[in-house]
């Protein structure tokens, strides 16, 4: 009788050890890494969690891991703009400690066509299409710029230089010494002076200035 108790009390130490043992076996620590399928290069921030717990984590800059779970658990990996992974860990390992690779192949969402109009109707875009005003190219711009009678008003317009100044100062100057003393000269009655304005009238250069006058105003 005292060799049946002794026995049965070895039996229940060896079966909570035994319980022990396998509670702390079935605990395993998995590390590794998240890569993309297309380029096996690291995924930084991929979401890692155990299927139907609250529990998980999220992988660093360089798609690195490591998480606490049971055997038989599920990890779901999941990031943005790739489809959803999962793993099970296996019932047969022998050690605390398992490193996982994990790949994850790019999920692409195809959208539909969206068509993007700066009129609401077709009818304001006729509108809108028929009143165009297309701008001026190269050559149209250069022709306008060189437009003889625009020309004419710009030399008009244009300051002289120093050259130009001083010798229209030095002019005045030769025709006051020449005429010290004397009446000035008028071309009121000079034939040629006559003769240089009827054929500017003929020529219409005094139209000419003044329709380049007329358009600088504008």
């Amino acid at each position: 009788m005292k060799k049946l108790g002794i026995f049965f009390i070895a039996f229940l130490f060896s079966c909570q050890a035994w319980a022990q043992s396998t509670s702390s076996n079935s605990l395993i620590q998995i590390s590794g890494i998240v890569v993309t399928a297309d380029s096996l290069q690291p995924m930084p921030y991929a979401s890692i969690i155990i299927k139907n717990t609250s529990r998980g984590v999220i992988s660093d800059y360089f798609g690195f891991f490591t998480i606490v779970a049971k055997m038989n658990d599920t990890l779901e990996f999941t990031s943005l703009g790739y489809r959803k992974s999962s793993f099970v860990v296996p019932d047969t390992l022998t050690d605390q400690h398992y490193s996982l690779i994990q790949v994850l192949r790019p999920d692409t969402i195809l959208l539909r066509e969206a068509v993007i109009y700066p009129w609401p109707t077709k009818e304001q875009f006729k509108e809108a299409f028929k009143n165009l005003r297309i701008p001026d190219d190269d050559l149209a711009r250069a022709q306008k710029n060189l437009d003889p009678a625009y020309m004419n008003y710009l030399a008009d317009k244009m300051p002289m230089p120093g050259s130009m100044n001083y010798r229209a100062y030095m002019q005045q100057q030769s025709s006051k010494f020449y005429n010290a003393g004397a009446v000035p000269q008028t071309n009121l009655l000079n034939p040629l002076a006559w003769a240089k304005f009827i054929q500017q009238v003929k020529n219409g250069e005094f139209k000419r200035k003044y329709n380049a006058y007329e358009k600088g105003d504008e």
